[in-house]
């Protein structure tokens, strides 16, 4: 467990019941959200599910929204602070892999205890198809997008303004982090371990694709 889910969960008394709370809080909100709809569920109904007030389950989180992407905020967390200790010496697409593979390694469990990973691939699926989140989620994705070509830059002593290599190989990363997001969300294989299974695929595509000349032989058009 890393530093940050340590933190994330707390051992004294007081702060295990609230973390308890606000679990609960959060899978009824995914459990709702996935079943009726996002926009059709109300606060009033996710607090009646858990049996508490509005004001607790505001006191966890600020809106809907922010619990429809709190599964995703731990993973983007987690993902940042992998990227941030990966050995300076790595090349740029291999701190990226390194980062978020080592992330899933260190947060699959956490997240399977939090929500079951059926409950996750349906808020994913969920996600995609309410156009009010998928706007949220393409923002967020715009957002860490810019932190991580930040955090490469910096590694390689680069201005992200000046040089355009960081936000060229972050905006070719994160491309293949939604493909396999949206496979997996359509998939059959519903475990994180699929999941990052076909993450490693994915990303170890990444340099053939975009290196040497696509026109082969076979594949060139006559002139």
């Amino acid at each position: 467990m890393t530093d940050e889910q340590r933190a994330a969960y707390p051992t004294g008394l007081r702060e295990r019941k609230k973390r308890r709370t606000r679990d609960a809080l959060l899978h009824a909100a995914l459990d709702l959200f996935t079943t009726q709809g996002y926009e059709e569920t109300t606060v009033d109904e996710i607090v009646e599910a858990v049996e508490v007030s509005q004001r607790t389950f505001f006191r966890y989180f600020a809106s809907k929204e922010e619990a429809a992407f709190a599964i995703q905020e731990m993973v983007e967390s987690s993902f940042l602070s992998e990227l941030r200790r990966r050995p300076a010496e790595e090349a740029p697409f291999d701190a990226l892999r390194g980062a978020v593979l080592c992330a899933w390694n260190s947060i699959g469990e956490t997240i399977e205890e939090l929500v079951t990973v059926e409950l996750h691939m349906r808020t994913y699926r969920m996600i995609e198809s309410t156009p009010s989140l998928l706007a949220a989620h393409l923002r967020r994705c715009a957002d860490l997008e810019n932190q991580i070509a930040l955090l490469i830059a910096r590694r390689e002593g680069l201005d992200v303004d000046e040089d355009p290599r960081p936000r060229v190989a972050v905006a070719a990363f994160c491309g293949v982090m939604r493909v396999t997001g949206q496979l997996w969300g359509r998939g059959r294989e519903s475990g994180v371990d699929s999941l990052r299974a076909l993450t490693e695929v994915y990303l170890d595509q990444l340099g053939p694709a975009l290196a040497g000349n696509w026109r082969t032989k076979s594949g060139a058009t006559a002139g």
